[in-house]
């Protein structure tokens, strides 16, 4: 007669990740970590080739206000260019965080997801209300600074609802967010670092451990 039974360890096994499934977001996509850092890196390289690079006004000029304010549709423009890039991120994170949840057979949108959601969203609209303060003041120095913090912040947030890779990217996202606020004039080098480089790095990183 074949004996079916399992060990005390293989059970408790089982147990953890049923509980895990229940608690956590799982379907969370490598791949739309590194779709969000394309985006980010193709609205750097819009933002900084044809309007700081043109020859009017440097990146440190623009950010201090020494340069040429001449050119008053480079404010819209690069306002713009943000916000297609985050457009252009959660549609990425939607489609294939959902892909993921098919996949897997498991439901994207869980009572995990609106907790996630919910603590990702708190320090994520507190940040955007104090950019728009300091764009309003014509405070513009740190604005990379404090979205590189924010959002590192909302990720340590979320983290606990999700994959770890998260909290550590957030971790990532706040010191980098620091040295923009130290190097005031390399800003947006570090922001390409953050939302660019570090999403495509983890990305890989969260797809090579958990989908393939």
């Amino acid at each position: 007669m074949e004996n079916n039974s399992t060990s005390p360890n293989e059970d408790l096994q089982a147990i953890r990740a049923i509980m895990e499934r229940s608690s956590k977001f799982l379907s969370l996509s490598g791949l739309s970590g590194i779709f969000a850092g394309v985006c980010a890196l193709i609205g750097a390289a819009i933002a900084w080739f044809p309007i700081l690079d043109s020859g009017h006004v440097t990146f440190g000029e623009y950010m201090d206000g020494s340069g040429d304010w001449t050119m008053t549709g480079s404010r819209y423009y690069l306002a713009l260019d943000a916000m297609l890039v985050l457009v252009f991120a959660v549609l990425g994170a939607i489609f294939f965080s959902q892909r993921n949840a098919r996949k897997s057979g498991q439901l994207a949108w869980t009572h995990s997801t609106r907790r996630l959601l919910v603590h990702l969203l708190i320090p994520l609209v507190s940040g955007g209300i104090f950019i728009l303060i300091l764009v309003l003041q014509g405070n513009l120095m740190l604005v990379a600074s404090v979205m590189l913090i924010f959002y590192g912040l909302s990720l340590v947030n979320a983290g606990k609802f999700t994959f770890g890779e998260i909290h550590y990217l957030g971790l990532t996202q706040i010191v980098l967010g620091i040295l923009a606020g130290i190097f005031v004039h390399h800003g947006l080098l570090f922001w390409t670092i953050g939302f660019g480089l570090m999403h495509i790095v983890y990305g890989i990183v969260m797809f090579y451990r958990h989908e393939r």
